[in-house]
């Protein structure tokens, strides 16, 4: 029998949720008067750091021109963040412009409510043609195609680097002598943009699956940095006792120079250095750290090569001027920091990612914007571009002016975090965490453990927690404060639970609140 407090819950959190959502029937849109329909190209790459890329020099040797050649001749957004690190809901607030608990894609197995409504369905009104290639990974693990799209090419689940089965418009092509799936969706992106109505504007999602773990390059990159120093970052042995695993080549950062409160680190990260997610027991001893990293660095190539076919088409067609080409990362990936790998957690390297933009015509060459995006801004974004206005429902805001070189004095103070545990993955407890250009604040929700707050400017690895620092007890009440003004003000008190499997709740899975 089913309790009948959950059924209260679940009505109660669907008449709040009801408050964003929108029937996909009904959609329709606003035009912006006088604006020009701009071409537009989305490159999402999955688990890419924000610092992975060759002009940021964070990793000594790695080379990535192409996405160096975006921020030298557009702009780098040198703060951006998404607001669940994690490959499913972070997509869902890509595509919605909403955040996790108005979408309701909490995790990697809950499917989408129909009456989500993703931005390239605007695009369609507005007279876009457009087209998917790649990983969606979003309200559900199948490869059906998915509204807004003209041309569906994918794949279901996290897919296969290899010789990957391809769902082209609802037809399944299955690849074979070693076919690299990155290079294959390049590919049918570049066929279609070539065979496109041309009196048409056109929007292009290029969703890769690099570079997922496991990490496997393409075989003209393999051993292209079997030599590189590995960059040991300074809060890798933070968590780690006596008996903690040895690294045997690279480099790390001194740590002398830096203050570690060992007193205050949460207990669960220090449980989880020997886990799935932990160096000391990475996916439970399946590899080892250095391999680990060499695996991605190599994967990586193959995204920058994409994105460099992307520009020499660009180029060679007389697009590139006109042509808005945005490069992101779905979350950021955590490489030693704090003991852990992986995404998830609340920590820089987890929240962070790249997000880089070109157009000549648009945006002058080394724009650099300090303020901080959103994953949940891509969506308005894309539409303002498009001369579409932002549909009520999204909570993101245009980043457009920023990327013109625009101030803006009203522009967001701080950026809001979200992450719900998961059953696949009891290691990390549900975070919250919200971020000004200063301090951090992260809280983990039903766990008996201890706040943090950090001072990103004086500590940006995240090695001192203040949260006993008597002199900051109000600003850690003020931070806590704004997160619970923040689930209040946009209805996300209420942790939108979806049970798995469970054919009693497949109305909940469809979306027919």
């Amino acid at each position: 029998m089913i309790n009948k407090n959950i059924l209260t819950g679940i009505l109660f959190y669907s008449l709040s949720f009801s408050v964003y959502a929108q029937k996909p029937q009904n959609i329709s849109y606003e035009a912006i008067p006088g604006t020009k329909a701009r071409n537009i190209i989305f490159i999402l790459s999955d688990d890419h750091r924000y610092d992975f890329m060759g002009f940021t020099g964070k990793v000594p040797g790695l080379k990535t021109p192409n996405l160096d050649r975006i921020a030298n001749e557009g702009a780098h957004f040198q703060n951006a963040f998404v607001s669940t690190a994690l490959c499913s809901p972070s997509r869902a607030s890509i595509l919605t412009g909403q955040y996790a608990h108005t979408h309701t894609v909490v995790d990697n197995q809950a499917s989408a409510p129909s009456s989500l409504i993703y931005f390239p369905q605007y695009l369609q009104k507005a007279g876009y043609q457009t087209s998917f290639f790649g990983k969606w990974h979003m309200g559900g693990g199948g490869a059906d195609p998915r509204p807004g799209f003209n041309r569906w090419v994918s794949f279901a689940g996290q897919g296969d680097y290899y010789n990957p089965k391809i769902n082209v418009d609802g037809k399944m092509i299955n690849y074979s002598d070693s076919s690299y799936v990155t290079d294959v969706l390049t590919n049918y992106t570049l066929e279609w943009l070539d065979k496109r109505d041309k009196s048409k504007p056109f929007f292009v999602y290029l969703s890769h699956k690099a570079v997922h773990a496991d990490f496997y390059p393409a075989k003209r990159d393999k051993g292209k940095y079997k030599d590189i120093r590995i960059q040991y970052p300074v809060s890798m042995f933070s968590t780690a006792g006596k008996d903690s695993k040895r690294f045997n080549r690279g480099d790390q950062a001194d740590s002398s120079a830096y203050i570690f409160n060992y007193k205050d680190i949460p207990q669960w990260v220090r449980a989880q250095r020997y886990s799935w997610h932990g160096v000391d027991y990475m996916y439970h001893g399946q590899t080892d750290f250095d391999k680990f990293y060499v695996d991605y660095l190599e994967t990586l190539m193959g995204v920058d090569n994409s994105v460099g076919r992307v520009l020499d088409y660009l180029k060679a067609n007389g697009l590139d001027k006109e042509t808005l080409v945005i490069y992101m990362g779905d979350n950021g990936f955590s490489f030693g920091e704090h003991g852990l790998i992986d995404k998830r957690h609340a920590y820089e390297e987890s929240m962070r990612v790249p997000l880089l933009a070109r157009s000549p015509a648009l945006i002058k060459a080394g724009t650099k914007v300090k303020e901080m995006v959103l994953n949940v801004d891509i969506a308005p974004s894309i539409l303002e571009m498009a001369g579409v206005k932002k549909p009520k429902q999204m909570q993101g805001t245009s980043f457009l002016p920023l990327m013109k070189g625009n101030a803006l004095q009203n522009w967001r103070k701080e950026v809001f975090y979200e992450y719900y545990w998961e059953n696949p993955f009891p290691q990390t407890p549900t975070q919250y965490a919200v971020r000004t250009d200063r301090y951090k604040f992260i809280r983990s929700q039903g766990v008996w453990d201890i706040d943090q707050l950090y001072d990103i400017q004086q500590d940006p690895y995240e090695l001192n927690n203040l949260i006993r620092r008597p002199e900051l007890q109000d600003l850690a009440k003020d931070l806590n404060k704004k997160l619970w003004d923040w689930l209040s003000d946009t209805q996300g008190l209420y942790i939108p639970l979806k049970p798995i499997g469970d054919k009693k709740f497949d109305h909940i899975y469809k979306g027919t609140w």
